[in-house]
């Protein structure tokens, strides 16, 4: 990831030079005081700068062509309001309108540069099924011990400073069922007293250093299990049934993310209590990192049951379903449709340099930190809530240091026969059953280090972070005599 470039200026040069990291400074500097137009001018006065129109998906132009209100029973005007899912560009050449066919992406409750829900068409269905299987004398979904199977790899790559971060924390928090189920009694669970225990993966991308991504790595899962504890208080089982449990799940997010964001910017107390600071104390906290530091995150609860998926930047999630790829996120980019809204309307500009980037200097629309770019750049994540399905292969979180030149199909093919090739030859006993889930899992962690490898044999100049979660707790082979 490309966050900001550095532009040498030979000696005889006539005509001036724009450096986008001097003029987005000279424009945060201005912003507080002057119009944006004022500061543009001076940061690149001679300099001709086109803006970036808003890229146009294939969907978009096909609801063009619809006749007026045709869309206006998707989720009540929702989804066009947050604006496309996602936007293709060339220089980031993996994201494709493939990657996102046939996936359900309903937004509850979106607004322009809000945080969105998303949900899996298949819920309900999934829901049916489990409570068919238990009818039948076959064992609840929910009940089944789900011993996390991971592995990753990070590593700095042709870059010359290592600024990713890596989290795992299997049996971080035990999720009430109703947080998953809502108040219906699946098979025949009581949703507020049975609990699921699940597991945290999380990585962040750091760019102008490493600091904010080293203390997401430390706090932001304590944060969220904060936030968690806090809005089960509010919950009792006389309200239950008015309480949205994606809603929840929603709020958790964001407050997670929000706090940690103040704690990075000094704002915060960081006392990991979750309680709030006046304003003469917060005045005297010091900020983890400068102003310029901030990182992307993506992090992913896993249980026996579902798995929820919140991202905030261009580091991405895929899952592997039936051998085809499932992006659980969308990027983060400036030219994103509603990114590109969102951001002209707050008076900032998308400029393309290197790339599409927020006034030519950092090439994603959203992160933690970045303090020198607020409120254009914000700390607001998207989640979704997918149930888990029994040809689910595995799950991949990465920064874009394997996505910038891999493709989600490339990645999850190589990803499942990776595992599939250590099973083989290491026969079906990988000792997981002996393993609490604490310790990396053999298979899971060849697959990551093979697709680490790969990235820098195609090119990667960034660093690569690659977290590999197998979701097949039992494999079966046909061995040959």
């Amino acid at each position: 990831m490309e966050d900001a470039v550095a532009v040498v200026v030979p000696p005889l040069a006539a005509p001036p030079v724009f450096s986008p990291a001097a003029a987005g400074l000279t424009l945060i500097a201005a912003a507080a005081a002057d119009p944006i137009a004022a500061a543009v001018a001076e940061a690149m006065e001679g300099v001709p700068v086109p803006t970036v129109p808003p890229v146009r998906t294939a969907s978009a132009v096909e609801d063009d062509a619809l006749p007026p209100g045709a869309g206006a029973e998707a989720e009540g005007g929702e989804e066009a309001a947050a604006g496309s899912p996602c936007s293709v560009a060339s220089d980031c050449s993996s994201v494709a309108s493939a990657d996102f066919e046939g996936v359900g992406l309903g937004f509850f409750g979106a607004a322009a540069g809000g945080a969105m829900v998303f949900e899996d068409s298949a819920a309900l269905a999934a829901t049916v099924e489990a409570e068919a299987r238990v009818a039948a004398g076959g064992r609840s979904v929910f009940a089944v011990d789900c011993v996390p199977l991971w592995g990753y790899t990070s590593i700095c790559g042709r870059r010359p400073e290592m600024e990713d971060a890596v989290a795992t924390v299997p049996r971080f928090f035990d999720v009430p069922l109703w947080m998953l189920t809502g108040n219906a009694v699946v098979d025949g669970l009581d949703p507020m007293t049975f609990r699921l225990p699940s597991h945290f993966f999380g990585v962040y991308d750091g760019h102008g250093g490493a600091q904010v991504a080293d203390y997401c790595r430390e706090r932001l899962h304590v944060a969220l299990v904060e936030q968690l504890r806090r809005i089960e208080g509010t919950v009792s089982a006389a309200n239950l049934g008015e309480v949205e449990f994606k809603k929840q799940w929603e709020k958790a997010f964001v407050d997670c993310f929000s706090r940690v964001d103040d704690e990075v910017g000094g704002k915060a107390s960081r006392e990991g209590d979750g309680a709030g600071t006046s304003d003469a104390a917060a005045a005297v906290l010091d900020p983890v990192a400068p102003e310029t530091v901030g990182s992307t995150a993506v992090v992913s609860i896993i249980c026996s049951s579902h798995i929820i998926v919140s991202n905030c930047g261009d580091s991405r999630a895929v899952l592997c379903r039936g051998k085809q790829p499932v992006p659980l996120s969308v990027d983060h980019k400036p030219n994103r449709e509603d990114e590109y809204a969102r951001i002209e309307a707050e008076g900032g500009k998308v400029i393309q340099w290197n790339g599409y980037r927020v006034f030519g200097v950092l090439a994603m629309s959203r992160s933690i930190g970045d303090r020198y770019l607020k409120p254009w750049i914000i700390p607001v994540p998207e989640v979704r809530i997918v149930p888990r399905a029994k040809d689910d292969e595995c799950l991949i979180l990465a920064s874009d240091g394997l996505w910038d030149v891999m493709s989600n199909e490339e990645v999850c093919d190589v990803a499942r026969k990776r595992i599939l090739l250590w099973h083989k030859k290491n026969g079906t006993s990988s000792s997981s059953a002996l393993r609490p889930g604490d310790a990396a899992d053999p298979a899971a962690q060849a697959a990551a280090e093979c697709l680490s490898k790969l990235a820098l044999q195609k090119g990667s100049k960034d660093n690569i972070t690659v977290v590999v979660v197998d979701l097949k707790a039992h494999r079966k082979f046909k061995i040959k005599t």
